[in-house]
């Protein structure tokens, strides 16, 4: 009847669905679904519930205060408002639930509580209270009192997870765990047979309650839209803007306005009316407009940059035509479903596009999405284990699969995989925005993240169920990157450059050579190992190459073994003969290879003759998209009965089957990946002709796949002398200064207060530099660590150049106490000069300072080893097949398994001239020689050829000892 699921976090053990299944095997016809503060299981428990004949009641509990009941949806969206409100403001809820209609109150039973209870109102009686009854003052009201069992529990198994669960999130030991803290262990379930028997004393009660539940009426019609369905004032408004904004834009976008052009667009607005889709286009039109006249970059993408009216809308700058965008992966007649937009943003900008959202539909209609994050296994091993007070060595030895010892280890893995997959907490959604028509409460509480922005409790399924389709608006840093590279060429060259010329960059020929090469560190999604191996395997040399590379890259098109295939098939013409004709006249783009996800959608619909409903269904399956398995699973049967109806061999389907299967989620849709590939060639654009601008950007955006450390060594390649930061030069971020100096910004100052940087470029922008360290003593205050942390990164180089000699200087400035922060006299008083003797420096000194400050160090650590004996990784082509021995300093490391599951590694080293090493460390070698943190390593191996890519093997690593003969030290 009370049930509550395992969206009440760390506190139920019973899911929605197993829920339904309860109630159906032990007659019940309806369950009121009460979580604690939340409502995530209810569209999903009433999903279930009306496919199966059981009627889900929504309802909420305020812990240690009372349920709500919803009598009707307006009565569910005022308990979603008041649960929200206290969410939100942080609030304790009071002790008597404010009155709404259509909303019941039931209270728990309590001898010690009596209160004259409003009409709404009613007394709970567990089970186990029933005997009490008698006793309390409620003897003489039993018109209030009804039957609420809390139902919790099916086995003692769950009643101990219950208790773990509570036990983790209250950080304390089982045997710790306090009453109040934990349910009672008699919430079981009770059947319908059950509850006779247990309310047999007060058959009333059990009466009451069902008339009651009688009263709540509850269907919701599943499969419609709920978003906002009118942008301006009228749908004949909306429809009209639609139309103009897509002929003026095809106007604009093309020179010649062709019939081709104008029928596929009209085709397009017609589908787009007749799905009800039209505010959802002009919505994201909308965000584009505001971003634009803010100056904001963007990158519009999904299965939306498939579609002309999208791209003459502005929502996206990739032109399907050019590119021959499949419209049916985009939006066909038998899609329910709105496409997919991705907006993309920088990360300093995004915020306040959401805001803009907020604001321009309203706080009530507006939220962000949710997502689950569930225990995993591994961690929860380690949770469990700290629960029942295991040593630190035994949760290492269990947390990294080693086998139970005793019956303790063994209870901590039972139930860790017992609760594996257990909603842990709600988070975020990386750029879900829901824009509802009612009052986003009509659908779910909402919670208050730190950033400010209300937040429903359920994921994207769930929202996909209600009728609520998402906007994704997400940030990233290539954004970022092209951004601030634009405005610091302007700054350094007084250039205007037009990043949007993108049939421009498709013809530089410096591009081209960037791509060929790949040597394409910092540009976006084009500069990770694999991806640059994989540009000189292709040789890449067009922007159609690059929309092909960005998606046969990703692990989808990879485990099927055809991106190897593809570059064969890209490099020898001859070997396209080897493609089945029926696939290579689908795709003869690919060379009769699925490469992007519109593949799944052509191959099904035109090889095995399923209907483009049913093959968008199977592309939504294949990428865990779609929940029903029933319907895949009748899809999959289809899909091998057309197949030999159409005369296809077993063995033919079989293996087309196999290669849409390794999709599995990983595949972009064409659209998509030309987007990524026009990002990538503004990056590339900025990286070939203003390559120190754009590096130092990439720095100041927080660097792309690597650490800042490689993107400093890219600088130094390109020609830039690196910079410590200085106190009478340096700003936050990183600067390109004349005579190409790059000077590191004091945010990468490991320990440096913002409070100090603030006043310190105060004071300079005021007073003008410092004279010395007294100087900056006097009108910046800093405290004495920060002090000297300042001489230690090298701050005070240009007024003093030996850093024993400043520490000197500084400690007597501490002979008092100061305020780490002051008002600057007005008057300076200037210290007597001291005379020192000349202090040597110790050896090394500047890299055991730049480990500390930065993290890395500045100079070459090569000149810190004493190498030994090897060969230059430029003459890596004369070893083939052969054993060499290379010095390398590492760059990266990328784990992943084998086929039986054992831990292996690449990794990505580069040499004393900046040359790249590729390296391969299968799991015998990498147990044998781990990689042992930041450093040189002397590598030992077997070099591989791949289309003229070149790695190594290993078979032996040894990281070498850099030569710090003393220990950094202060007087």
């Amino acid at each position: 009847m009370f049930a509550q699921t395992y969206y009440s976090l760390r506190y139920g053990v019973i899911d929605e669905k197993t829920w339904v299944d309860w109630a159906i095997n032990n007659g019940h016809q309806r369950l009121v679904i009460a979580d604690i503060l939340a409502t995530s299981a209810i569209f999903s428990a009433m999903r279930e519930g009306q496919q199966r004949g059981v009627q889900i009641i929504p309802a909420v509990e305020v812990p240690q205060r009372y349920i709500m009941v919803a009598q009707n949806w307006s009565g569910f969206a005022a308990i979603n408002a008041f649960v929200s409100d206290h969410l939100h403001r942080g609030t304790v809820f009071p002790e008597r639930a404010p009155q709404h209609e259509g909303v019941v109150v039931i209270y728990p039973f309590s001898k010690e509580l009596y209160f004259s209870p409003r009409e709404n109102e009613y007394i709970g009686v567990r089970p186990a209270d029933l005997n009490r009854v008698a006793f309390s003052p409620w003897k003489y009201h039993t018109d209030v009192l009804i039957a609420a069992p809390r139902m919790r529990f099916r086995n003692k198994r769950d009643f101990n997870t219950h208790r773990l669960l509570r036990a983790i999130d209250n950080n304390t030991l089982l045997s710790k765990l306090s009453v109040d803290a934990q349910a009672p262990a008699d919430d079981v379930l009770l059947s319908h047979n059950d509850l006779q028997v247990a309310y047999q004393s007060a058959p009333y009660m059990l009466q009451r309650t069902e008339k009651l539940l009688d009263s709540c009426c509850f269907h919701y019609t599943f499969g419609i839209s709920r978003n906002k369905s009118v942008f301006y004032n009228s749908l004949q408004e909306d429809v009209q803007q639609l139309r103009a904004m897509s002929q003026e834009g095809l106007h604009r976008r093309y020179k010649q306005c062709t019939p081709a052009l104008q029928a596929r667009l009209d085709k397009e607005i017609d589908i787009i009316i007749k799905k009800g889709f039209v505010s959802y286009f002009l919505i994201a039109a909308d965000i584009i407009r505001y971003a634009t006249q803010r100056g904001f970059f963007h990158v519009g993408r999904g299965s939306g940059a498939n579609s002309l009216a999208a791209y003459c809308m502005g929502i996206t700058d990739v032109d399907p035509v050019d590119l021959d965008l499949y419209f049916e992966r985009f939006i066909n007649l038998y899609r329910e479903s709105p496409p997919d937009f991705d907006l993309d943003f920088s990360w300093r900008d995004r915020d306040e596009v959401l805001r803009y959202i907020f604001q321009r539909h309203g706080a009530q209609h507006t939220a962000l999405l949710a997502t689950y994050n569930t225990f995993r296994y591994r961690a929860t091993i380690r949770e469990m284990a700290k629960v029942f007070g295991l040593p630190t060595s035994e949760i290492d030895h269990l947390a990294a699969g080693g086998s139970p010892k005793d019956a303790l280890h063994e209870l901590v893995l039972r139930y860790s995989k017992y609760i594996e997959g257990f909603p842990n907490h709600l988070s975020i959604h990386a750029g879900g925005v829901l824009i509802s028509d009612k009052s986003m409460h009509h659908y779910s509480t909402t919670f208050l993240p730190p950033k400010g922005f209300s937040t429903v409790q359920f994921d994207m399924y769930s929202a996909e169920d209600v009728g609520l389709y998402k906007f994704d608006i997400l940030s990233q840093r290539g954004l970022g990157h092209i951004r601030d590279a634009v405005d610091l060429v302007f700054k350094n060259r007084g250039e205007r450059l037009d990043i949007h010329d993108i049939p421009r960059f498709k013809s530089d020929l410096a591009i081209r050579q960037l791509l060929e090469q790949g040597d394409t560190i910092g540009a976006f999604y084009v500069e990770s190992p694999a991806m640059r191996q994989l540009l000189r395997k292709m040789q890449c040399k067009d922007y159609l190459s690059l929309v092909a590379a960005s998606s046969i890259i990703r692990p989808g098109v990879a485990r099927s073994g055809m991106m190897q295939e593809y570059i064969r098939r890209y490099r020898d013409p001859q070997a396209r003969a080897d493609a089945h004709p029926v696939l290579m006249e689908i795709m003869p783009e690919t060379f009769g290879i699925m490469v992007y996800q519109e593949d799944v959608i052509k191959v099904a619909h035109h090889f095995a003759g399923l209907s483009l409903a049913e093959a968008d269904i199977l592309r939504r399956g294949m990428s865990g998209k779609y929940r029903s398995k029933e319907a895949f699973d009748r899809l999959r049967e289809q899909y091998f009965f057309n197949c030999r109806q159409r005369g296809h061999s077993d063995e033919l389907a079989h293996e087309i089957w196999r290669q849409i299967e390794s999709f599995a989620g990983y595949s972009f849709a064409k659209g998509h990946s030309a987007s990524f590939a026009v990002e990538s060639y503004q990056s590339l654009f900025l990286r070939a002709h203003y390559p120190l601008e754009f590096i130092t950007a990439v720095i100041n955006n927080h660097g792309g796949f690597y650490g800042t450390e490689t993107y400093l060594r890219e600088a130094i390649k390109l020609g830039a002398q690196v910079e410590r930061p200085c106190v009478n030069r340096a700003q936050r971020d990183c600067q390109l200064l004349s005579n190409k100096q790059l000077m590191i910004g004091w945010k990468w100052v490991s320990g440096l207060e913002d409070q100090v940087v603030d006043a310190m470029i105060k004071s300079r922008e005021m007073d003008g530099d410092f004279t010395g360290i007294d100087d900056f003593f006097e009108r910046v205050r800093p405290g004495r660590e920060q002090l000297l942390l300042l001489i230690r990164c090298g701050a005070f180089r240009q007024i003093h150049s030996s850093k024993q000699k400043l520490y000197w200087q500084a400690y007597p400035l501490y002979q008092k106490p100061v305020p780490a922060i002051s008002t600057p006299s007005l008057f300076r008083v200037s210290r007597p000069p001291q005379t020192l003797p000349d202090l040597e420096s110790p050896p090394h000194e500047s890299y055991i300072d730049d480990l500390e400050c930065f993290g890395f160090p500045i100079d070459d650590p090569f000149s810190m080893c004493d190498l030994p004996s090897h060969t230059s990784a430029k003459d890596i082509y004369r070893y083939v097949g052969r054993e060499i021995s290379l010095c390398g300093y590492l760059v990266s490391i990328k784990p992943t398994r084998t086929i039986k599951g054992e831990r292996m590694y690449f990794g990505t080293f580069t040499d004393a001239d900046g040359e790249w090493i590729d390296t391969t460390h299968f799991p015998a070698i990498a147990i044998r020689y781990p990689f042992r943190g930041r450093g040189v390593y002397r590598i030992e191996g077997i070099v591989d050829e791949s289309y003229g890519v070149y790695s190594v093997t290993v078979t032996r690593m040894q990281r070498l000892s850099e030569r710090v003969e003393h220990a950094h030290q202060q007087p």
